[in-house]
């Protein structure tokens, strides 16, 4: 592990420098390439920076810890030391855990109501709600893809597109299905119910990740239907995309612009062609998909919203907060770090049985 780090602080002094040289600052895409990858070594450089400096002033420490005078100082900071040591290498681990690439990205977001009828639409509505606005706290720009409004304000389906340096990265955690245990707005009995939602995040594909073959591709305009506005239901603005090899079908409506929705149509479609072909990768080399720490399908169950016991609980990790208010206006953050700590257990785990086996 050491090796590595000395070589990954030597390209971080080497992007440095590089960094500052007139040649590559007049380089744009020279520059943010420089700049992407030295900002992602900035921490795992730094913390080794930390562990190194701790090492130093630990074998100080043990060396005056025969001092009569200052002995019983030094021992005292050398078993601190070796307590921070050890806490840093894990760190050190964790950092250098292979990452996904596609945790960089935009990330595409699509709710669909599940069992439940209007409850469910009305639950989508909900997550819905909840995701636009953690992404909006994390800094993150929201941009509506498509959208089926249903007529007590929810719907049956939504997709957004969540657009910031590392966004799928964040969201990729929330794929599968949601369960929601309430009274319905539309219950006069006081009941219970239990209704689904589900949720899929894609990383958004960039034209260089997907070779999009356009003969294999049918685009149909049309006139937009249902709520919209009338600017857009009296126009040709809606586009259906159907992609022949798979049966791939997307429509978009939700802008008046019949060239913005045929790319947003276009974009979601390289998306989910990327999360196929990735897919189909992990399958052939039998590896989980970093972002599902269950069992990786869309059907099921991850996490349960539970109203009348002010209860969340992600059940791929056995986490349970009461804080049921917060969670649903968007304070997200602390499911987020339990999966991503989960998640990096697991591979820390898989690569130790490895290490191991090899």
């Amino acid at each position: 592990m050491l090796d590595k780090l000395k070589k990954l602080e030597e390209e971080y002094n080497a992007l440095e420098a590089e960094l500052g040289d007139p040649a590559v600052l007049a380089d744009a895409a020279r520059f943010r390439e420089a700049s992407r990858r030295y900002a992602e070594l900035g921490e795992v450089v730094r913390t080794f920076r930390e562990y190194r400096k701790a090492q130093e002033d630990l074998e100080q420490a043990r060396e005056l810890a025969g001092d009569p005078e200052l002995g019983e100082m030094a021992r005292e900071e050398a078993a601190e030391l070796e307590v921070k040591l050890a806490e840093l290498e894990k760190e050190l681990e964790v950092l250098l855990l292979p990452r996904d690439p596609a945790d960089a990205k935009n990330a595409i977001v699509e709710i669909r109501a599940g069992a439940g009828g209007q409850e469910a639409a009305l639950f989508a509505g909900d997550l819905f709600e909840m995701y636009t606005r953690y992404a909006e706290r994390l800094g993150y720009q929201v941009e509506m893809l498509e959208s089926h409004p249903t007529d007590l304000g929810g719907f049956s389906k939504v997709s957004f597109m969540v657009m910031g340096p590392g966004a799928y990265g964040v969201f990729k955690y929330e794929s599968g299905v949601h369960r929601v245990q309430r009274v319905p707005a539309t219950e006069t009995q006081g009941r219970i119910h239990t209704s689904t939602a589900t949720v899929a995040v894609l990383p958004e594909a960039e034209e260089s990740d997907v070779e999009l073959d356009m003969n294999e591709v049918r685009i149909d305009v049309m006139r937009a239907s249902g709520p919209g506005g009338q600017g857009v239901n009296t126009t040709d603005s809606a586009v259906r995309v159907v992609h022949e090899p798979t049966g791939i079908i997307i429509t978009i409506q939700d802008s008046r612009s019949q060239i913005k929705n045929r790319e947003k149509a276009l974009s979601i479609l390289r998306s989910r062609l990327l999360e196929m072909k990735r897919a189909e990768e992990e399958a052939a080399l039998r590896a989980n998909r970093l972002a599902q720490i269950g069992t990786g399908e869309r059907s099921e169950k991850i996490r349960t919203y539970n109203f009348p016991q002010s209860r969340v609980t992600d059940h791929r990790i056995h986490f349970t907060t009461h804080n049921l208010e917060g969670v649903l206006a968007g304070e997200l953050d602390e499911l987020t770090e339990a999966l991503k700590k989960a998640d990096q257990e697991r591979m820390l785990e898989e690569l130790s049985g490895q290490a191991q086996n090899a």
